[in-house]
């Protein structure tokens, strides 16, 4: 297998291997719904086995922090360059195909296979054919399929920004990223704070309510990189990195504790409500920030090139993402009743979706090639 470096080639490779990663940890993160322990996803998830473990719900805990933040910060940093080499409608139009057409295949066929795998995997009747799509089937709504509508709304949006006439100052990164931590912080204290916390969910677009202000201030913070070519510098201090490696784990910890403690502990604060509630988002921010820096720098470093496996699994990714869950309840609904320990079963749904979903998609790209040869 041959690689190529982006240095030769004026690619960001690094890019595209990140964003693979990331949708392999989103497989990892909803795999590890089907065996978590707390039972929070038991109401809504695709398949519930009984067999549990803690370590996938911890994981999930630390992926949730920072998984959706770097693939909107990716997409932001790709859009200047989309905006700039197209007019706005063929901007849109491109954006449609690209998003909402893989969502509207989504909600008409994955979601009411999604609530087929659902129902049967619990002994549960099946249902009236209208309540198998996200309108009316209640629990379930749009599930992974949320992303789709929104990060389209947030390309529309950054369109209407750049050709308007508003006039945003100059800011170096190290402001840009100041501000989205500060907004952010003070965002998620309030919604949590004020009892806003949750999913708005509606008939075209869903979203968590104490998130989307921070995925769109990644979103332009990704657009911001791109026009001060922060990713086309020579890499950042080897110092800076060697420390946010070793150290995220610390807000990490401290987040986790303030997160859980009063679910394990109902009415009690380690130090008091509203202050609890800032601690939990000052150490989100910080987590996130650390997170997100440790993974775009480390593939920065050491994966900025080309290779054939790799360019495959890029070409893949998206359209991994988009059928990934219906292929994981299949896996986990032959595995149910498989007498193997619960971590056996998540290392295995988890893997064999990846490997599973790819060569679908592998398939099906090479099929579409064929029909237009």
């Amino acid at each position: 297998m041959s690689d190529q470096s982006s240095i030769a080639t004026g690619r960001s490779y690094f890019l595209d291997n990140v964003r693979t990663f990331i949708i392999f940890l989103v497989i990892v993160y909803h795999s590890g719904g089907v065996y978590e322990s707390t039972g929070m996803w038991e109401f809504f998830w695709i398949v519930d086995d009984p067999a549990t473990n803690n370590i996938s719900g911890l994981l999930g805990l630390i992926l949730d922090i920072f998984m959706m933040s770097t693939l909107f910060l990716i997409s932001g940093y790709l859009t200047p360059t989309s905006v700039a080499t197209r007019s706005g409608w063929a901007f849109v139009k491109s954006k449609f195909r690209r998003l909402i057409h893989p969502w509207i295949f989504g909600v008409l066929f994955l979601i009411p296979i999604y609530k087929v795998i659902f129902l049967y995997s619990r002994g549960l009747p099946q249902e009236g054919w209208m309540t198998y799509f996200h309108v009316n089937n209640g629990v379930i709504h749009q599930s992974w399929l949320w992303f789709l509508p929104l990060l389209f709304a947030f390309n529309v949006l950054y369109l209407l920004l750049s050709r308007s006439n508003i006039s945003v100052p100059d800011i170096s990164l190290k402001q840009g990223v100041l501000s989205v931590f500060v907004l952010g912080w003070v965002y998620g204290t309030c919604m949590d704070i004020f009892g806003f916390r949750g999913w708005t969910l509606t008939s075209l677009v869903d979203f968590q309510n104490e998130r989307i202000l921070i995925y769109f201030m990644f979103f332009l913070l990704g657009a911001l990189c791109f026009k001060l070519k922060a990713f086309d510098v020579s890499h950042s201090s080897k110092r800076l990195y060697n420390i946010v490696n070793s150290t995220s784990w610390i807000p990490i910890l401290i987040y986790i504790t303030f997160l859980i403690f009063p679910l394990v502990n109902p009415g009690e604060h380690i130090v008091s409500e509203i202050i609890d509630r800032a601690i939990v988002w000052f150490f989100f921010q910080l987590s996130l920030f650390s997170l997100v820096y440790t993974v775009i720098e480390s593939f920065r470093r050491f994966r900025d090139k080309k290779g054939t496996i790799a360019s495959e699994l890029n070409k893949n990714s998206y359209y991994v993402y988009v059928i990934h869950v219906v292929v994981l309840g299949g896996i986990a609904l032959v595995m149910l009743k498989l007498e193997i320990p619960s971590l056996m079963k998540y290392l295995i749904l988890f893997v064999s979706t990846f490997v599973v979903s790819n060569l679908i998609v592998s398939a099906y790209r090479r099929a579409r090639l064929l029909t237009h040869a």
